[in-house]
């Protein structure tokens, strides 16, 4: 399988994310694009990708593209305070997934964003988040 053009292995592990790898990801202007590779791990007992997964990884995405428009000498961290997911289609083992994050108002003590999961580049979720900014402690 060939990766998209401009994806390079995730650039930030942890170890929720570990059993999903490997993960792609690729920065552009708006903020961060997290991919996969549909793959058993990453699938329900019907086949299709995880709602979970998909929650997680979109509220990840979300959240490296707010903190994309700090800077990184005062962010302290971003903490999500609401996550939506609005499920339209499903993804299934095999297929391309990417979670894309379209809109980012990055305020001085919130910050939001919102997105589209997207299989083989048809729709499969709108997604939108919430969150607190925390300045670094001096």
């Amino acid at each position: 399988m060939n990766l998209p053009e401009g994806f390079n292995p995730h650039f930030r592990k942890s170890p929720l994310a570990a059993p999903w790898e490997p993960l792609y990801s690729k920065k552009t202007k708006t903020g961060v694009i997290i991919g996969l590779f549909a793959d058993e791990q990453h699938c329900n007992s019907r086949g299709f990708v995880h709602g979970g997964l998909i929650s997680a990884l979109s509220d990840n995405t979300l959240g490296l593209s707010c903190a994309s428009h700090y800077d990184r000498e005062t962010l302290g961290g971003l903490v999500t305070i609401s996550l939506h997911v609005d499920f339209t289609n499903s993804v299934k083992k095999g297929e391309w997934m990417e979670c894309v994050t379209h809109f980012v108002k990055a305020g001085r003590n919130i910050a939001t964003a919102q997105g589209q999961v997207t299989s083989n580049e048809k729709p499969c979720a709108m997604i939108g988040a919430t969150f607190k900014v925390l300045k670094k402690k001096i």
